[in-house]
């Protein structure tokens, strides 16, 4: 049977918001124009493989500054996560283990559990 690990619950918040913070930049990441100055679409089709891209207007200063909200929030709390009191209780695979459940913690409470049928 597998190890459970009593993580405090400010480290599970943590954990939880960072996932909600890297599915949010993903996600804008996906709707912004791939140049983030406005820059000519192009072919390519000498390497390995083609690559196309439209033209594009590059990103808004509001857009730019979303981005980098996002990515100093993400910053922060992936070293919030990482340098947690908690690890010092744990050792070498015990560490590597716990650190790995706590990135799934979120998909084991009960709101995204399956019900039985």
């Amino acid at each position: 049977m597998a190890a459970t690990y009593d993580f405090p619950s400010d480290l599970l918040a943590g954990q939880e918001e960072l996932h909600q913070v890297r599915a949010e930049l993903s996600a804008l990441l996906r709707r912004l124009p791939w140049s983030v100055e406005p820059l000519d679409g192009f072919s390519d089709d000498n390497g390995w493989r083609k690559v196309e891209r439209p033209a594009s207007p590059g990103w808004t200063a509001d857009e730019q500054a979303e981005v980098e909200k996002l990515r100093r929030r993400e910053h922060e709390l992936a070293v919030f996560v990482s340098t947690h009191r908690y690890w010092a209780e744990l050792t070498g695979a015990d560490r590597i283990h716990a650190r790995s459940q706590l990135k799934h913690a979120h998909e084991n409470t009960p709101e995204n559990e399956q019900q039985p049928s």
